[in-house]
């Protein structure tokens, strides 16, 4: 069995890795969700709360701080400017029907694709591509996640029984 090593990550981006931590965490929650069979419109509601407060900054961030020192034409750039574009869309569908499975699984995969593309591949170019001054500017960045956005939410489904 082969062993993975842990990508050696610039310290420049461990703020957006944090982040994606979270990221997943929503992702974790609504699997959770539809596997308790919890009511679609509650998980529905925590996805456009979380999206409002925390994933539009990290898409912001991410297109001004890091996608931006990429050449328009480079393909990890397009890619990852596509998979936010495909987000923002899946999200806006979830906010006209919030009691869709499909577009709240949709969405699950779409985000968990995304950022393991973003932590495997893309912050790897972007760290052998982009110069020294401009991730000392990427490093003063604050991570969005810090835990305490589910203390702004009451409805824990993913604890509940249903």
């Amino acid at each position: 069995m082969e062993e993975l090593t842990p990508i050696k990550r610039h310290k420049a981006m461990v703020s957006f890795s944090k982040d994606h931590h979270f990221g997943l965490l929503l992702v974790w929650k609504i699997r959770q969700g539809l596997n308790k069979n919890i009511e679609i419109n509650r998980i529905s509601q925590y996805v456009l709360f979380f999206f409002t407060e925390d994933l539009i900054k990290h898409f912001k961030d991410e297109e001004a701080l890091l996608f931006s020192e990429l050449p328009k034409e480079d393909l990890l750039r397009k890619m990852a400017e596509s998979e936010h574009q495909n987000i923002y869309r899946l999200v806006r569908a979830i906010e006209e029907n919030k009691n869709s499975t499909s577009l709240l699984l949709e969405l699950a995969d779409a985000l968990e694709k995304h950022i393991r593309f973003e932590e495997r591949s893309l912050f790897n170019h972007l760290q052998s591509t982009i110069g020294e001054q401009a991730l000392e500017v990427i490093e003063k960045r604050i991570s969005n996640g810090d835990g305490n956005l589910d203390a702004k939410w009451e409805d824990h489904f993913w604890t509940s029984k249903n």
